[in-house]
């Protein structure tokens, strides 16, 4: 992004949304962490900054990059059930990221609302094709059911 430029209302809009579902899924790495700072009675500004150091793991808020790197690696619809087969090898390390927390069994609610603003980005963006991309994706994998 452009740093002379600024973000659209969408943007604002999705980084507020982003941070409010970290921020409220449930106990998660990130809000523990700002927790445990807090308790020092260390300098709220310091809590909230180890609380943001911590979403940046692939793991936690990295995990949409992920996703991104993911979908870039599987490349084309037709790769998708080839890569669906992969994650449901136990010995391959491939793995299926960005479509909920694994806590969830059926469905993460905290991925709708982040699928639907996605979304938004992309068409607002213009690579309405990686949405379609995803859409298969997860398609393919929620109606997968070995």
């Amino acid at each position: 992004m452009d740093p002379d430029k600024l973000p659209s209302d969408l943007h604002v809009k999705a980084m507020d949304k982003f941070l409010i579902l970290h921020a409220d899924h449930e106990q998660n790495a990130s809000t523990s962490t700002v927790r445990i700072s807090g308790s020092s009675l260390a300098n709220p500004l310091t809590c909230i900054a180890s609380g943001i150091a911590t979403l940046w793991g692939p793991l936690h808020g990295g995990a949409n990059q992920e996703c991104l790197s993911m979908l870039d690696e599987i490349d084309v619809p037709e790769n998708i059930p080839k890569y669906i087969e992969m994650a449901k090898d136990k010995n391959s390390t491939f793995r299926i990221s960005g479509f909920g927390h694994r806590v969830y069994k059926n469905y993460d609610p905290w991925a709708k609302v982040m699928q639907d603003i996605c979304h938004q980005l992309l068409e607002e963006s213009g690579v309405e094709e990686m949405k379609k991309f995803e859409s298969n994706v997860q398609g393919m994998g929620s109606s997968d059911k070995r």
